[in-house]
């Protein structure tokens, strides 16, 4: 019977969930708890996280508060725009290492395609991936291109690629050529913070399945093998996104699920992300 234990194997042959937790924006340290310790006890093993987000810490806390071992947990952070850069990449490993209360990190992702930064910063974390204290490295928001950039001076091609997808917006070329490279593509945001859940199409399918609208568009990213981290700090929701497995969509429902594409950005798109920031202040 297929869990939310439910795993893949990446390009390098670790052994990565197919469902995870997102921890963007949650910093309240009470609400996080209590999020984190019921993502936990519903089976949740992925916990992803970012230095920007500033929650490492607690989520270190909460993880080692668990009394699981640390080897069935697989975390996953990031390095920040201003921490791209050789020396810079190195130091905001360490200190997202410190933070998480852990010896090593499962995949460390460089968060957005700040090139030439990011240049230096993949060759430093080809030395953190040598040295053991990483597990697999990756990239997050990054297109074909940006990915073509980083293969033509390095032979360790991203294990994963962290992007926005949802059923606004199926980036199915970029599915395609992750695919083709052996790149595992995981969806951040996959409910377009709550956007996608008031869609008729999905609220129908739902309704007939008798499961909620997120239910729905995490089992349409599961049945095209995309890793789904899901973010909430509501208990009743936290554990209803971690049961997706007992139903399945059909090839018509699924392709129905494609057609709602609308190339719908929530985010900033990875080719004007700099602009986006500015204007947002994010």
């Amino acid at each position: 019977m297929i869990t939310i234990r439910e795993s893949v194997s990446l390009n390098n042959g670790v052994v990565i969930p197919r469902i995870g937790f997102g921890v963007f924006r949650i910093t309240e340290p009470k609400e996080g708890e209590i999020a984190i310790e019921t993502a936990i006890d519903a089976g949740y093993r992925l916990i992803d996280t970012a230095s920007v987000y500033g929650n490492e810490e607690l989520v270190g806390k909460v993880l080692k508060a668990s009394g699981i071992p640390r080897d069935e947990f697989f975390i996953t952070t990031k390095a920040w725009n201003d921490e791209l850069g050789g020396e810079k990449t190195q130091k905001a490993f360490e200190q997202s290492l410190k933070r998480l209360a852990t010896d090593y990190i499962d995949l460390y992702l460089i968060h957005w395609p700040l090139f030439d930064q990011a240049i230096e910063a993949w060759q430093t974390m080809e030395r953190l991936l040598r040295s053991g204290k990483v597990r697999a490295i990756g990239v997050s928001n990054f297109t074909p291109h940006h990915i073509e950039r980083l293969k033509s001076v390095s032979d360790i091609v991203p294990a994963v690629n962290q992007v926005e997808f949802h059923p606004y917006l199926v980036q199915s070329d970029l599915k395609a050529y992750c695919d083709r490279h052996g790149i595992q593509l995981e969806a951040w945001s996959p409910f377009m913070r709550g956007k996608v859940l008031s869609d008729p199409t999905l609220q129908r399918m739902a309704a007939e399945k008798e499961k909620s609208t997120a239910q729905i568009a995490l089992r349409w990213l599961f049945q095209k093998d995309i890793i789904a981290i899901p973010k909430s700090v509501t208990p009743e929701r936290i554990i209803a996104n971690s049961r997706i497995f007992d139903f399945q969509l059909s090839n018509q429902e699924m392709s129905v699920i494609d057609g709602l594409d609308k190339n719908e950005h929530l985010g900033a798109s990875p080719d004007n992300f700099i602009e986006y920031f500015k204007t947002t202040g994010v």
